[in-house]
């Protein structure tokens, strides 16, 4: 037998695919890469098990140690399986303003949840900081590490393998990266390791209409799940990003039900948001442009919300 591959192993490596139905003639390429493919069905794979492995290497996480996060619950059940993966306990402040498939994913691979109330199932700021305090709360107890996302550079480090393999599989020739802001962690990663490649690459973030404070807009509920936390995320790199595109919830939704039955890439909503984004630079950039975007997660994460449940 060679070397044991455990499941963080499985990370990364996402097959990247092109949209073939769903962008109009005369406009670029958008490439998407399917990044449910990681072990848990979405991209914060990544940045969940650079926060775990590399706090435990600096010694800031201990063995044995119990993990306190505060998620919409993708994050959330990244760190479930990077905290099985390391013999560590984990605590996870959420909310029913997000997809109960994910709450169920997340006590499935055993994290503690603590439900934080939302008005009336919207993500707004107050939400988002409300549980920020939570998790807080229980980060003072002993034997705890608050990976405390939304602040945590470590996740960004995480993001730099994803730019490495996008800027592999587009062969260098890319024009633009369009991908949806939450912790913003992502866009950093990628959007660095893209411009040190190639300075050119435009960089296009994406927010929630209703929420559109990257442009200076003011904060709103909306219903993109795990974008759009009503304020500027303490990771936004302004410097990187070329231009800020806003998508409404609704024409996220209807867009990741497009990609359903157009492409067969069965998405969540900010999956939507990214390629709706992406369609508009397309068609600004026009038919020779080659456009990357990200497939975030898995619409199996979503089965129990409009998105693709009763309506």
């Amino acid at each position: 037998m060679g070397h044991d591959r455990n499941i963080l192993d499985a990370i990364g490596n996402t097959s990247m695919v092109s949209l073939n139905r769903v962008v109009p003639r005369g406009r670029g390429t958008v490439y998407a890469k399917l990044e449910w493919e990681n072990p848990t069905g979405s991209m914060k794979d990544r940045a969940a098990e650079a926060m775990i492995s590399i706090a435990l290497g600096d010694g800031r996480l201990k063995p044995g140690f119990t993990v306190v996060e505060y998620t919409g619950g993708s994050t959330g059940i990244s760190l479930a399986l990077a905290c099985l993966a390391k013999g560590l306990g984990l605590r996870i402040v959420t909310s029913d303003a997000f997809s109960g498939d994910k709450r169920n994913q997340m006590e499935a691979m055993g994290a503690r949840l603590t439900l934080v109330k939302s008005e009336g199932g919207l993500t707004t700021k107050k939400l988002i900081l409300d549980m920020i305090e939570a998790a807080r709360e229980i980060s003072r107890e002993p034997g705890t590490y608050w990976t405390n996302q939304l602040y945590n550079e470590d996740s960004v480090t995480g993001y730099h393998r994803l730019g490495e393999e996008i800027w592999e599989q587009m062969g260098g020739n890319i024009d633009a990266f369009v991908h949806s802001v939450g912790t913003g962690a992502s866009l950093r990663g990628v959007a660095s390791v893209l411009k040190s490649h190639d300075p050119r690459i435009r960089i296009v973030a994406v927010e929630p209409g209703e929420s559109p404070v990257l442009s200076g807009g003011q904060p709103g509920p909306h219903k993109i799940e795990g974008v759009g936390i009503g304020y500027i995320p303490p990771l936004w790199d302004p410097s990187l990003v070329d231009e800020i595109v806003a998508v409404g919830t609704d024409e996220a939704k209807e867009t990741a039900r497009m990609l359903s039955r157009e492409e067969g890439l069965f998405a969540g909503t900010s999956s939507g948001a990214n390629v709706a984004a992406a369609l508009r630079i397309a068609g600004r950039l026009g038919p020779d442009a080659r456009i990357a975007t990200l497939m975030v997660d898995s619409g199996m994460k979503y089965l129990s919300t409009d998105l693709y449940g009763k309506r």
